[in-house]
Formats: C-alpha cells, sequence, structure tokens
C-alpha cells in the first residue's frame, strides 16, 4: 500500500466508451485511455451479472496486459440490459433499437453495470454488481423514431442513453448509484480507489 508521500499509480481506463471517459472525468483524477479487445458474448447459461462481472474484468486485464507500467491501477467496466429475464445488448442499427424500445415501453428493466479495479502492483481485483432498475414510459412509435433521430444511441445498451434525451423515455429510475445507468458507477470507483490507497479527495 503507497503511503501519502510518493506519487500516486497511474490511473488506466480500460473502455472504449466517450461515455465512460467523461464520467471519470469528473473525478479530477488524471488518468490515460487503453481500449480492451476482448470477446463480449455472453457464455451459455450465464446470469446477466455473471456476464457484466466477467467482462468488466476482463476488459481490466486485457488492457493491464497493453500496459507497460507494473504500478498502474486499470479500470474495467460493462453494462448488460435484463428484460423478461433475457439479456438486452446494444443496438446496433436503427431497426433493432425500434424493436427494443417498442418492447421496453411501459415496462421494467434492470440494468446490471459492473465494475472492476485490478491492481498491477498485487494482482487484486475489486469487483461489483451495480443494479438499476428502470421504469419506461408508455411513448409512441413517433416518439420513438424521434428520440432515435436525435440520439442516434445505437451503442448503448437498450437503446436507452439516460444521459442525454433517453431520459424522456423513462418513468422512473431506481439506483444506488446514479452514474452507474451511464455506466461507470462513481460512487463503487471512489470507494475502490480508496481501498487500493488512491484517495480521490486527497489524503484524510
Amino acid at each position: 500500500m503507497p503511503d501519502a508521500s510518493n506519487t500516486p499509480p497511474r490511473l488506466i481506463l480500460a473502455s472504449s466508451s466517450p461515455y465512460r471517459r467523461e464520467l471519470l472525468g469528473r473525478l479530477r483524477v488524471p488518468f490515460d485511455v487503453i481500449v480492451p479487445d476482448i470477446d463480449e458474448t455472453p457464455l451459455a447459461g450465464e446470469t446477466p451479472e455473471a456476464t457484466a462481472v466477467r467482462l468488466s474484468i476482463a476488459k481490466a486485464r486485457a488492457a493491464s496486459e497493453r500496459s507497460d507500467d507494473a504500478s498502474a491501477l486499470v479500470i474495467g467496466s460493462d453494462q448488460v440490459a435484463t428484460f423478461d429475464g433475457k439479456q438486452i445488448g446494444k443496438p446496433g442499427t436503427h431497426d433493432k433499437a425500434v424493436a427494443q424500445l417498442q418492447a421496453m415501453r411501459g415496462r421494467n428493466v434492470e440494468f446490471h453495470s459492473a465494475l472492476c479495479l485490478f491492481d498491477r502492483r498485487t494482482g487484486g481485483v475489486q469487483s461489483a454488481d451495480i443494479v438499476t432498475r428502470v421504469r419506461f414510459r408508455r411513448v409512441s412509435d413517433a416518439q420513438i423514431e424521434s428520440y432515435l433521430r436525435a440520439e442516434t444511441p445505437y451503442d448503448c445498451a437498450g437503446s436507452a442513453k439516460a444521459e442525454g434525451l433517453g431520459i424522456a423515455l423513462l418513468e422512473a429510475i431506481e439506483s444506488d448509484d446514479p452514474t452507474a445507468l451511464i455506466g461507470l458507477p462513481l460512487i463503487a470507483l471512489t470507494g475502490m480507489l480508496e481501498n487500493a490507497g488512491y484517495p480521490v479527495l486527497g489524503a484524510a
């Protein structure tokens, strides 16, 4: 565990997501980005929580292997949406986004936002799954089309870009961490960094 007089370890965000970069930037800590290259396909019979946690760890480890800094702390995160007992991925196309939003209107959806902090100094892994429960409004087909034209959220799980106009699709959000739905649970991350000897607010 480093003492307060030492230079803090380098932080690496293992993500290609601009949303996660923006979120981590809110903590006002310096960090670098390494985009991990992993297979994100769920395993047969895997629960949504297990998928999200496994992929968050895999992303952190993959980025770690591409870093030459043996003392870095590597942040991995993954999000899986579930509806009617099935995992919902990123739509990728307009038609798939329309189908997702039509199916979810007036319904409840769970978002599993998993987080991992991999400590290259020790090989230690901290992980967590933050669950956000969302109820969608009963919006019309025309409103869905208007939203998709404005946001094109084809890289967002469940097509719901809550940090933008997607908030208008929602009736209620229930979560212990308001940043989890956007993709990087900052409350949980702050605690993990503290545990790793990297106090976000400086030494107490």
